[in-house]
């Protein structure tokens, strides 16, 4: 990959993408090439160890041998998703020392103890500012049962209660986030909360920096988190002491170091906006030029969002102020998880939940809630998603949907970002055709929106993909919407979108390449993974 070079067209002032010949260069002699040498050394020093002990230690290698099997043995009888067990099994079987070695020191470490650890205390300590009203819950359980066990679920197991619908707009295109995110913005008065997976300096970015200063000069607090992939080639390492010199608070969330972690596996790949406690923002669109069409890539970038105001804003304060405290100690919460000044607020339609999920808390929040829309579905579950990377649970609920009579769409991207996630995913499209799933690809580009409307009544806008990174993997959040009259413009841009797709059938796998069917059937060995 050569270098990206960003040129204004004259006419549309659109950018566009241009390659020039320094890209692997900058990477090979920058800091992620550094990083990327240094765990390839690690993992050189574990295969040389491997070496050694096979070669010149022959009871050794024994001893090791017995103990890889001891270790599938704790694999197989660990609690946890099935597909990771597999994806552990085959490193151990093909390279038994060098398998057992690498899976106790990725696995077993203090860092994601410590990490879960102080997120259980930090929400510990807000948790009395964010109880279930208990008006709301018996309503709810009056109308509909199944969605008061849901409710009951992702209240008591993460910790998220389900509120009044006060006020929620969707957003069919980033571009229409971002102009809503500016004139709010421009409203804040007591604090602005801010938490994004992706930062790149643009249009997006230097516009909304531009007000956070300002506000920072007007009195508002301002607090900044971005995931730590971004210093690896968005931005530079030590962007937050820049931002702490304009008077806004930053941080890096889980900066790449360069050593073997679990830890550096789980990404916060949420995208947050809180505003004075009133309003908030979550969705696919990042803090980059693609997601507002300012910059070309991949085709046309369709993306999706959606803001919530009311009451409900207040489990998007914990979700923050959780992973910003999780290295600091306990601060004033009350002061902006406090409610109070929402009450007077015009109740609308309907129920909203919004909701977050860590991969640490072995609550696989994420894919339950999809697997509910489900699973307890009676005429329709319709689904944009960037990636289709399954477990078998995912599987079996799409498929059993399907069989059962619901008319399930799933709406993939025409133009992939990542052509080998692209192939794996093709290799799940037979055995949703035949169960009657029906596929379509976005022909102007690429997909990144993550929604799912069901029945006319039940919809999730959010950051959660169908891949194993988002449901396993990652730090997450969405907001699950039920009877609340914005889910009918979700299925319409649904529809809209359906427009410029092209279904795919099982002639169109027949005919797929050889090396993509290769390809994808050789990267579901390591699925969990990617």
């Amino acid at each position: 990959m050569g270098k990206i070079q960003r040129i204004r067209e004259s006419k549309t002032g659109k950018t566009i993408v241009k390659k020039g010949k320094s890209g692997i260069s900058r990477i090979l002699f920058g800091r992620t090439g550094i990083i990327l040498l240094l765990l390839l050394l690690q993992l050189g020093i574990l295969f040389i160890v491997f070496s050694r002990l096979q070669q010149h230690i022959i009871y050794a290698y024994w001893l090791f041998v017995l103990l890889s099997a001891l270790t599938a043995i704790l694999i197989i009888n660990r609690p946890g998703n099935p597909a990771f067990k597999l994806a552990w099994m085959v490193p151990i079987t093909f390279f038994p020392v060098f398998g057992m070695l690498l899976y106790l020191f990725v696995e077993f470490q203090a860092g994601t103890v410590w990490l879960n650890h102080r997120l259980q205390n930090v929400e510990q300590q807000m948790r009395k500012y964010v109880l279930q009203d208990p008006d709301v819950f018996e309503e709810l359980e009056k109308i509909d049962k199944r969605v008061a066990n849901l409710s009951r679920y992702v209240t008591e197991k993460g910790g998220f209660p389900t509120y009044k619908n006060y006020h929620t707009t969707y957003y069919p295109w980033g571009k229409d986030k971002f102009e809503a995110l500016i004139e709010e913005l421009n409203k804040a008065e007591k604090f602005i909360f801010m938490e994004y997976f992706i930062v790149a300096e643009g249009k997006m970015w230097n516009t909304v920096l531009e007000i956070l200063k300002k506000k920072v000069q007007e009195g508002v607090e301002v607090r900044f988190m971005y995931d730590g992939t971004c210093s690896i080639s968005l931005l530079p390492y030590n962007y937050p002491k820049k931002l702490e010199e304009y008077g806004i608070r930053c941080k890096i969330f889980n900066p790449i170091k360069p050593a073997l972690s679990t830890v550096q596996n789980n990404r916060d790949h949420r995208k947050i906006v809180v505003i004075d406690g009133k309003t908030a923002f979550t969705g696919g669109v990042n803090l980059a030029d693609e997601y507002i069409g300012e910059l070309e890539r991949f085709g046309t970038w369709k993306d999706t969002a959606i803001m919530v105001q009311g009451e409900a804003v207040r489990n998007f304060t914990l979700m923050f102020l959780e992973i910003w405290n999780v290295d600091e100690p306990q601060e004033d919460y009350e002061k902006y998880l406090d409610a109070s000044y929402c009450y007077g607020m015009t109740e609308g339609e309907g129920y909203v939940i919004p909701y977050g999920d860590s991969p640490l808390d072995h609550e696989n929040v994420g894919e339950l809630v999809y697997m509910d829309i489900l699973n307890s579905a009676k005429d329709y579950v319709h689904i944009m998603t960037p990636y289709l990377i399954l477990d078998h649970e995912m599987l079996t609920a799409l498929t059993y949907a399907a069989k059962r009579g619901v008319d399930v769409k799933i709406i993939m991207p025409g133009i992939p970002d990542k052509a080998y996630a692209f192939a794996l995913a093709k290799t799940y499209y037979p055995e949703l055709l035949r169960a009657g799933v029906k596929i379509y690809q976005y022909k102007p580009g690429f997909v990144h929106a993550k929604s799912f409307t069901s029945d006319d009544c039940k919809g999730v806008v959010g950051t959660i993909n169908l891949d194993y990174r988002s449901l396993f993997l990652h730090f997450e959040c969405a907001v699950y919407l039920y009877q609340v009259p914005q889910i009918a413009d979700v299925e319409a841009d649904f529809q809209e979108t359906l427009k410029d797709c092209r279904e795919i059938s099982m002639e169109d796998w027949k005919n797929e390449k050889f090396i993509t069917k290769l390809t994808g059937r050789v990267l579901r060995l390591i699925a969990p993974l990617m």
